[in-house]
């Protein structure tokens, strides 16, 4: 039998990762914090559930992030655009881009050319209109012909403030947000809930998922994103089934019921979820 696209995409995501990222030296696995002891324990027993090998060299820092954001997009591309049948569009998946680019959020242009006369509002303005999510997913305006395909649904004298006419807009819609976070520290959640909030916040129009993908093995760590509402959609493990078989071995009870927490709440899933969440 043909196995599904989705768990090939994922191994092969795996893989990738392993390339120069996730391994395994001295014991200590490359997304662990050496210096917390249920970090390595638990880094450790994931890295051998998926099969990372050990002594590999691996990136380190902002080069570890930027690579991390690479793989992420990759995953992503080679799975989303195979469920148009489900969400047909003109769809386009991209590294970092100014939010003011798109519809929703192109008014902090207006404010950015503003504020460049006026040191003031610039001081006021400038986490707003400097936005770049690490990865977005954007559809592209519909033209008429293609609205209009099987029956006369639109005509010049309707319909005129949609966004989603390419007569009325020629700005791409922004309909995702992608935070990719290799580990979590407090300083990464703060970030990635300020573009959050900040994403919903200045929009004029319908709001973007907003979503995290991470490779944090620690599940305390992971509920400083995941827990709460209203700002981050959901955040996404890239081996949260792994993560699940490892805590069930009854060494680490109380991060075993955290991340059943996460997980029941609805709160924290699979790297395999979100093409499928991005469809909704």
């Amino acid at each position: 039998m043909t196995e599904a696209v989705l768990a090939v995409a994922r191994h092969e995501f795996h893989v990738a990762l392993q390339e120069r990222l996730w391994s395994v030296q001295h014991g200590v696995a490359s997304n662990s914090d050496k210096d917390n002891v249920a970090s390595r324990g638990i880094g450790r027993a994931l890295a051998e559930a998926v099969g990372v090998a050990a002594d590999r060299q691996r990136l380190r820092g902002s080069a570890a992030g930027t690579e991390f954001e690479r793989r992420t997009l990759h995953f992503l591309r080679s799975t989303f655009p195979r469920l148009k049948r489900l969400r047909p569009g003109n769809w386009r998946i991209l590294p970092g881009i100014a939010i003011s680019e798109f519809e929703q959020y192109a008014h902090l242009e207006d404010l950015r050319q503003a504020a460049s006369a006026n040191r003031n509002l610039a001081a006021i303005l400038e986490s707003d209109y400097t936005i770049k999510p690490d990865i977005v997913v954007t559809r592209e305006p519909e033209p008429d012909e293609r609205i209009n395909r099987r029956e006369a649904f639109v005509m010049s004298e309707i319909a005129r403030l949609t966004p989603l006419r390419g007569v009325n807009s020629e700005l791409e819609i922004l309909h995702a947000s992608v935070s990719c976070k290799w580990t979590i520290r407090s300083d990464r959640t703060r970030n990635s809930r300020a573009e959050a909030l900040n994403l919903l916040r200045n929009r004029k129009g319908r709001a973007p998922h907003v979503a995290v993908v991470t490779a944090e093995p620690l599940p305390s760590r992971l509920a400083s994103i995941a827990i709460g509402t209203g700002d981050i959609d959901c955040t996404y493990h890239v081996a949260l089934h792994e993560l699940q078989d490892v805590l069930a071995d009854g060494r680490w009870d109380d991060a075993a019921e955290m991340l059943a927490i996460m997980v029941d709440g609805k709160r924290l899933r699979d790297i395999s979820d979100l093409p499928l969440d991005l469809v909704v």
